[in-house]
């Protein structure tokens, strides 16, 4: 089975869902862990998984909001549990599921002043994320974001930090975190990972650079991933942590209908983790092929000094995060209209 290959290069493989079902098939193959967004939360209701749990909610008199946080806390508590044997068979360093705190933080129209942002990222992820020994809690690498990282980790919340499309935003996370897991008393238990987005990289190029060259065209999101995953490699090596503070490879399903579905997963094959959509790992493992370690392999010089002259990493990063805030936001409203729909049909 290629998925096992892939395991067997040193790669994590964490599922891009927490659909029970895919949660169980994908963990039977080695999935050692998850993570949730509020358009995986939709998708599992829409199927009526969850509407026992609702109806209970409705008839309690709960509120559409709150309804949308219990639902994504019972389905990421239930992965936790499938995948609590790796982590505590791994003391820590893996076995996790992401939560993902309020996307509507982001909203353009709705997203309070900056330093209420901030405060409340620090509440919600304490809320959901204190106890809770096996769960990430998702912040997303925007200014607010990036300003709630070092007290939530100085509380002993482990992160996921989501939406890192260039080096500065990559750095002030990893810098962050690590200031506020000074402030605890114990390294122990310390656990950060940084999300660094592949795929949108080169629907961005494709689209604003294409005066790159064929050799460049499409290589840009995982030269990205590679560079930021060197640099990771080389900050914390000197910090002595017990657990790895590793890389996430997410955004790793191609979103060009000629690209084979495994070019990401290939291309960054040999360690730290990969968070791959159902669909993904499915394709990937029908692929048949062995996989090796790629992780640590760049391009030719001329390629990479291609890249860093027509890629404007400033530009790249603000048209990105842009983009990112609304896909992070959009799909937490469409959540919210999906319960008050399903509050109408189960009545």
């Amino acid at each position: 089975m290629s998925l096992k290959s892939l395991i067997a290069t040193g790669t994590k493989l964490w599922l891009d869902s927490v659909d029970p079902a895919e949660v169980q098939k994908n963990f039977a193959i080695g999935a050692t862990g998850a993570t949730s967004n509020p358009i995986i939360i939709s998708d599992i209701i829409k199927a009526g998984q969850c509407d026992p749990l609702i109806q209970q909610l409705i008839a309690a008199g709960v509120a559409d909001e709150p309804i949308a946080w219990q639902v994504t806390d019972r389905l990421v508590s239930d992965a936790q549990k499938v995948f609590r044997p790796i982590w505590d068979k791994t003391k820590g360093n893996d076995g996790y599921v992401s939560f993902e705190l309020d996307p509507l933080l982001e909203d353009r129209e709705l997203a309070p002043p900056h330093a209420e942002r901030v405060r409340r990222y620090i509440e919600l992820g304490k809320r959901w994320g204190l106890g809770r020994n096996n769960r990430l809690i998702k912040v997303p690498a925007t200014p607010a974001g990036l300003d709630a990282l070092e007290e939530l980790a100085a509380a002993g919340i482990n992160l996921n930090v989501t939406l890192i499309f260039s080096e500065r935003q990559y750095k002030l996370a990893r810098e962050a975190c690590w200031r506020g897991a000074q402030r605890r008393p114990s390294l122990a238990q310390f656990k950060s990972v940084y999300s660094i987005f592949v795929s949108r990289v080169d629907v961005y190029t494709e689209k604003n650079v294409p005066q790159l060259s064929p050799a460049a065209q499409g290589q840009v999101g995982i030269v990205n991933a590679k560079r930021l995953w060197l640099l990771n490699q080389e900050f914390w090596q000197a910090k002595k942590c017990p657990l790895q503070q590793e890389i996430i490879f997410a955004s790793t399903g191609t979103k060009k209908p000629s690209d084979p579905p495994d070019k990401y997963v290939a291309a960054l094959a040999g360690s730290d983790i990969q968070t791959n959509p159902p669909a993904t790992n499915d394709a990937t493992d029908k692929t048949g092929k062995t996989y090796t370690r790629q992780v640590d392999q760049l391009p030719p010089a001329a390629v990479l000094a291609e890249i860093d002259k027509l890629v404007d990493q400033q530009k790249m990063e603000d048209k990105l995060m842009d983009e990112g805030t609304a896909k992070f936001a959009d799909p937490h409203k469409a959540l919210l209209k999906l319960i008050a729909e399903k509050r109408a049909a189960l009545r």
